[in-house]
């Protein structure tokens, strides 16, 4: 078993808390009241748990990446805070020898792209420039700080949101998804926005934790993209 014992009782409970939710006043409260609740349940998680969990992140995506090389273009994200930490994962995609976009936020909700060459090339945004010991990587697995938003490459272009039409594959954050692909974000509408210029043929896939796939429905407005698959620590689950 990857995670520790006291991850077992951590289920997300989507039932009670649209109940609750929907005595507010309308889906703009009720997405408040489910974001809460999934960052509270994060932030339980301990941090091996969190660690573990990914590496096994990477250990089973390893059929779904194997499907992507050289000519591909993935478009995949840093993570930060108490997400699943991506560091592993983006490591295989290089080993992949993919071209790898991550956002680039520029003045804070900009939509934008960077290509990664390496997991050395990341910096904290207005942060210290200079990584930590042999590079960006011993400091993303060491114990982490607080983000405000996530570490972006530097000496790279930065392509426009029209990038996103190039990826084959887009790997993206939830803090819930659904059985009909519905997910929810932490709801600044970055991918929101983002996702408006993707590529019908490429495949979606959202990494979340395992607890945070729930039968739904989650909150849906017209705009919203659902994805195909979700990507957690357990493995990879085909939602629509």
């Amino acid at each position: 078993m990857w995670y520790n014992v006291r991850m077992q009782n951590m289920r997300i409970q989507p039932d009670g808390i649209g109940r609750a939710a929907d005595d507010m006043s309308g889906e703009a409260e009720r997405k408040r009241a489910l974001r809460k609740a999934a960052i509270a349940r994060r932030k339980s998680v301990p941090l091996e748990d969190r660690a573990r969990a990914g590496e096994r992140l990477a250990a089973v995506s390893q059929s779904l990446i194997a499907q992507y090389g050289a000519g591909n273009t993935v478009a995949a994200y840093v993570s930060m805070g108490s997400e699943i930490p991506m560091q592993s994962l983006l490591q295989a995609l290089l080993e992949r020898g993919v071209r790898l976009l991550v956002p680039m936020l520029g003045s804070g909700m900009d939509v934008g792209w960077g290509e990664l060459a390496s997991l050395d090339d990341l910096r904290a945004v207005g942060g210290d420039a200079t990584p930590a010991r042999g590079g960006m990587s011993d400091r993303l697995a060491s114990s982490p700080r607080k983000h405000t938003r996530p570490d972006e490459p530097v000496h790279t272009r930065v392509f426009s949101k029209e990038a996103l039409r190039d990826a084959d594959l887009v790997i993206l954050p939830a803090l819930m998804v659904d059985h009909a692909g519905t997910r929810l974000g932490r709801g600044g509408g970055w991918y929101d926005r983002a996702l408006e210029w993707l590529d019908p043929a490429a495949h979606t896939v959202t990494v979340c934790w395992p607890w945070e796939v729930v039968e739904g429905p989650l909150p849906r407005e017209a705009h919203d993209i659902p994805v195909e698959s979700a990507l957690t620590p357990d493995g990879l689950l085909t939602l629509r």
